[in-house]
């Protein structure tokens, strides 16, 4: 019971990674100008506001997530998914949630709070086989 709640925990995460790549894109897209989307996009065009904020919390993400699911592997692979992974497990999942909205929200010190606590969140996960 408790490996299949990790791999629901992980599949969660990988869900909110399409999300915010998507709604990053998409937010993205609709500064652009969706012709330029669509093109060979020779030329750079920047992002401002909250499309700007969404992909640098996305790009976040995509600095987190993979030392989360390597962990998060390790803890299932090795039948290490107890209470220690799983409570990790859920302060990242919804950490990332929190600081992607909070990110869209242009709130500072907040968001870097919730940061921490997602961090703490994977050395948590990464703990769990080695305790």
């Amino acid at each position: 019971m408790e490996t299949e709640s990790g791999i629901v925990l992980l599949a969660g995460a990988m869900v909110w990674g399409l999300v915010q790549m998507l709604w990053s894109s998409t937010m993205a897209r609709f500064e652009q100008g969706f012709d330029w989307g669509m093109g060979p996009r020779d030329e750079p065009r920047a992002i401002t506001g909250k499309a700007a904020r969404l992909d640098r919390a996305y790009r976040n993400f995509l600095e987190t997530f993979p030392i989360f699911a390597a962990a998060m592997l390790a803890a299932i692979v090795t039948g290490s998914v107890g209470a220690l992974a799983l409570w990790g497990a859920h302060l990242y999942l919804w950490s990332r949630i929190a600081y992607t909205i909070l990110y869209l929200l242009g709130v500072p010190v907040l968001r870097t709070v919730v940061w921490i606590v997602s961090v703490a969140g994977i050395c948590m996960v990464i703990a769990a086989p080695l305790v």
